[in-house]
């Protein structure tokens, strides 16, 4: 992504509806599966701007790994340890971590072999560690916004939940998520399509929207704590490696 995009996504990522309703999904299927642990060693895997390791914190000793320079630069105004890797080559050793995420990475096209990501995140998780994968969810729902971000493939459950069995994991839960908002994306990547238009949807609606679309995303993350939801713009896999 270029510099811009980055931008707005450290200016959006702590309030705007979207960021702030997926980060309490992902936060509510690791509830009741991990506690917080001091020592334990947290890995975001293509960590961004570096919000997702300030709600990680609770977790343990939070590091990220970023591919662009851009966004590793915004993160430490962030106060967060990131380091310059790509999820294909990561730089730790063997079994080093307790928990390692992957928020909407391996769908990009400098993930050019999701399998051989997986594995690599595989490598470096302990065993029994959990890891959590967020991609984005179906071809149909293709547009402005996966071309400005450089999307190379949207995402269903089934894929995920077989990228992470073949890797060697425990899929512990599966779900779509943002699914009371399908129809709505699903129209606007219509017109997307449709009218030609160019650039992404980070971006603040109006406030009375804002509201509404943030508090439909927290009803799902106390939803999914109890079951999976069966369609949605994202893909959400929580899974382990075997002891």
């Amino acid at each position: 992504m270029n510099r811009e995009e980055y931008l707005r996504m450290f200016e959006a990522e702590e309030r705007q509806w979207w960021y702030a309703g997926m980060r309490a999904i992902a936060l509510a299927l690791l509830a009741g599966r991990l506690s917080p642990d001091p020592v334990r060693r947290v890995l975001d895997a293509g960590s961004g701007t570096g919000v997702n390791l300030l709600a990680l914190a609770s977790y343990g000793r939070t590091v990220g790994v970023e591919l662009s320079e851009d966004a590793l630069a915004l993160a430490r105004r962030r106060g967060v340890e990131s380091v310059h890797a790509s999820v294909l080559s990561l730089p730790f050793g063997e079994g080093v971590f307790g928990l390692v995420t992957s928020f909407d990475v391996l769908y990009h096209r400098w993930v050019p072999d999701d399998s051989a990501a997986v594995r690599e995140m595989a490598r470096v998780l302990q065993p029994g560690g959990f890891l959590l994968v967020r991609v984005p969810a179906l071809r149909m729902l293709w547009g402005a916004h996966d071309e400005a971000v450089h999307s190379r493939h949207r995402y269903t459950l089934e894929e995920v939940g077989a990228l992470l069995r073949n890797a060697g994991f425990e899929v512990v839960r599966a779900t779509y998520a943002n699914s009371f908002l399908f129809p709505v994306i699903l129209l606007r990547r219509t017109l997307d399509r449709l009218t030609g238009r160019h650039g992404s949807d980070v971006a603040f609606l109006p406030a009375p929207l804002e509201a509404l679309f943030r508090w439909l995303l927290l009803l799902e993350a106390r939803l999914v704590r109890r079951l999976s939801l069966p369609l949605g713009a994202s893909v959400l896999v929580l899974a382990r490696k075997p002891a």
